[in-house]
């Protein structure tokens, strides 16, 4: 049976793998060496190996969160996003791709931030929950910000109550972190929303309470 060769795995790319869960002789150097390839797929490969074997410094983070390739900062974002981060130089990087052109660079940055509960994050990610115009983007911010729960995102997040109906969803879900008068009168308002995953999230939320 003939084989196509587009389907094969190319031998370098092996090679990064096999570094990427047990580095062995000259494994660190062959991961350094590709991460600054010319070749995407080799630099994304190099960086989830680098990442998994826990030799992402600070320095490395800046230079891929900073990288020109699109798909190299949206790949750090992934890997950042689950790995353990302790300086905030970093993660101030992170909030600057809150201002990318790349919606899904946006989308990453805002979850990354969520999941570290960057509280340095909060003005930005308020700004992207409110004006960005990719509904994705409005989402992963409204989502950080309900897991960050700063009470200076209490009215951002309500007020997402009148976008789109996948923001609203995870607005109901943000609000679970926050109390007040102000809360339980939105929670009313959606419980009559005309989606209804939205109603159905109300609901659910509120059965958690008692």
């Amino acid at each position: 049976m003939q084989s196509d060769d587009a389907t094969l795995v190319e031998p370098l790319e092996n090679e990064l793998l096999r570094a990427s869960y047990a580095l062995g002789d000259g494994g660190e150097a062959l991961l350094m060496t590709h991460f600054n390839s010319s070749n995407v797929r080799h630099r994304v490969l190099a960086l989830r190996g680098l990442v998994r074997q826990s030799l992402v410094d600070p320095e490395l983070w800046h230079r891929a969160l900073g990288d020109d390739d699109v798909e190299i900062r949206r790949e750090a974002l992934q890997q950042l996003a689950h790995a353990g981060i302790e300086n905030d130089s970093v993660l101030d990087d992170v909030v600057r791709l809150l201002q990318d052109n790349d919606a899904l660079v946006v989308d990453g940055a805002a979850f990354a931030l969520g999941e570290h509960l960057y509280v340095g994050a909060v003005d930005e990610l308020c700004d992207v929950a409110t004006n960005h115009e990719d509904a994705r983007c409005r989402e992963s911010a409204v989502a950080s910000l309900g897991a960050i729960g700063d009470d200076r995102a209490r009215a951002v997040i309500i007020d997402a109550l009148k976008d789109k109906p996948a923001v609203r969803r995870r607005a109901i879900v943000a609000l679970s972190n926050f109390e007040g008068p102000d809360v339980e009168a939105a929670l009313d308002e959606a419980r009559d929303d005309r989606d209804w995953q939205v109603r159905a999230a109300v609901t659910q939320l509120r059965s958690s309470d008692h």
